[in-house]
């Protein structure tokens, strides 16, 4: 169970407990949508647009490699009445050995992006909290949560603070020259 989640049913559990009424007017809970914010904001779409070319890439040279195995394979099939028991062997060697090295590829090809992906959304991320916390110390928020993390069903749409965010890193973004279509 996330720290998020737990965080919101310590709330309830606080809530339900009778100091509803105490705690009622002090309360104020936002949500935000992270993974929408970094899909609409300019720097998120930086982000997706610079990991699809490198995802194209790597795709590119693993289906290359793919059809190469492909073809080896077709070849150790037509041969493999003709060829030698020793010449068989070693193509089915090669053949074993080329297809773990391309699995190896692909996980390495996995790993980098992740890493990539990784790397560009974390700058996005740190700006959209110190965002965050600039918006929940000046309106007065207690607690602002995650949608996707904290278990949110459902929230009222004066509570969603998603579009503001987006509004906000934008705008930040244009300050300091970002956000720029490349």
């Amino acid at each position: 169970m996330g720290s998020s989640r737990i965080v919101v049913f310590a709330l309830a559990a606080f809530v339900l407990a009778g100091t509803a009424s105490t705690v009622d007017a002090q309360l104020k809970i936002g949500v935000v949508d992270l993974q929408r914010t970094i899909n609409e904001t300019e720097d998120g779409r930086q982000a997706k647009r610079r990991l699809t070319k490198l995802f194209e890439q790597r795709q590119k040279k693993l289906d290359t490699a793919q059809e190469s195995l492909k073809a080896q394979k077709q070849s150790i099939e037509r041969q493999q009445d003709v060829l030698s028991e020793d010449a068989l062997k070693k193509k089915l060697e090669k053949y074993q050995e080329d297809l773990i090295a391309l699995q190896t590829e692909y996980v390495d090809y996995q790993r980098e992006l992740s890493t990539a992906e990784a790397e560009l959304t974390k700058k996005i991320l740190d700006r959209m909290q110190a965002i965050l916390r600039r918006i929940g110390q000046s309106d007065g928020y207690t607690l602002i949560i995650e949608a996707n993390e904290g278990g949110v069903v459902w929230v009222p749409s004066n509570l969603d603070l998603t579009d503001l965010l987006i509004q906000r890193y934008n705008a930040q973004a244009k300050k300091r020259g970002g956000g720029k279509k490349k």
